[in-house]
């Protein structure tokens, strides 16, 4: 970990995107005493500080996959007095349902998630998150994890697949020739570390496109991020998840910075906000009228002051939904 951060508390180390915004959305969901406040994403607890101040009432239940921002948000938490009604989990957030079956809650009055990467794991240098240090290419969010890291898949995934994973995860519009350096450079020797991608891609992408677009690097490190991580197809699952675990008068906001990860979760929110009568039904019934409904028209995104100060927030979409009735069981 870069030693100008180690020592730094959570809140001087990453800045949440959109917080105010986020806090005003979830708060009048979590008046009541007793309210369950699930942060899928906790991090370094940001947003959750922020939502715990706001909603008194409330308790967390944190989740994230990285035990060592678990380890930040505790201290933070307690820091603030807030470790009381707080309670942090070591797993994914598409296991919202299993976290809260064994806490022993029915359900959860608002969710949170903020997808992407946080301040704190770019700063842990030696995990090959950030392009500007050089560092083994690993990439996991959680490090003690059997999965493979980004140096597994460059070094043994055919370059029509490589190609693939920067194409549709990173939007890379040089994805097949940064591919085929990677596949005649594995072949005299394997990349493992961060600076060895950097050398590559800065060769591989064209000089006239390095001058817009940010730093060359960044669309090829989000791509293996998200595929080593998994992270759509956690997400996927996970949306649907959080939606389910809503109680009627819940609410759910969800930041994206990635066109694929807003893809799913405009989907979701677009077929849980749909009426499911069948076309032409003269009068729409109770059971099919929609389950949720939008708290902001499409997606907002952060203004031009919040962009200049914070570099995450250029990308972000934040969408949120409240559950306005029960889901209809089964017969």
């Amino acid at each position: 970990m870069d030693e100008t951060q180690h020592d730094l508390p959570a809140e001087e180390r990453h800045v949440p995107v959109l917080l105010a915004t986020s806090v005003d959305l979830l708060t009048p969901a979590l008046q009541e005493p007793g309210s369950v406040y699930v942060d899928a994403t906790l991090g370094m607890a940001g947003h959750a500080t922020a939502v715990l101040h706001a909603a008194p009432h409330a308790r967390l239940v944190g989740i994230d996959r990285d035990p060592e921002a678990l380890e930040l948000a505790r201290r933070r938490l307690d820091r603030e007095g807030l470790g009381d009604r707080a309670t942090l989990v070591h797993a994914t957030y598409d296991e919202i349902p299993e976290v809260l079956e064994d806490l022993g809650l029915p359900g959860a009055h608002g969710v949170m998630m903020d997808l992407g990467l946080s301040s704190f794991q770019i700063d842990t240098t030696d995990r090959g998150f950030s392009y500007s240090v050089d560092a083994p290419l690993d990439m996991r969010m959680d490090s003690a994890s059997e999965g493979p890291t980004a140096a597994d898949l460059l070094r043994d995934l055919p370059e029509a697949e490589i190609a693939r994973i920067l194409h549709d995860l990173g939007d890379e519009r040089f994805a097949k020739r940064i591919a085929r350096r990677i596949v005649e450079e594995r072949q005299i020797a394997p990349l493992t570390r961060s600076g060895e991608l950097v050398e590559l891609l800065d060769r591989a992408i064209p000089g006239s496109s390095k001058a817009s677009g940010g730093h060359p690097a960044k669309r090829t490190f989000q791509a293996l991020r998200i595929a080593v991580n998994e992270e759509l197809e956690i997400l996927a699952s996970a949306i649907e998840s959080a939606l389910d675990c809503l109680h009627v008068g819940g609410r759910i906001v969800v930041e994206s910075y990635h066109s694929g990860e807003d893809r799913l979760v405009k989907t979701a929110f677009a077929r849980r906000t749909r009426s499911s009568a069948p076309p032409g039904l003269p009068v729409e019934l109770e059971q099919h009228k929609p389950s949720f409904t939008p708290l902001v028209r499409g997606a907002l995104q952060a203004d031009d002051t919040e962009r200049g100060g914070n570099s995450r927030a250029a990308s972000v979409r934040l969408r949120a939904l409240t559950r306005t009735r029960p889901a209809e069981r089964a017969h």
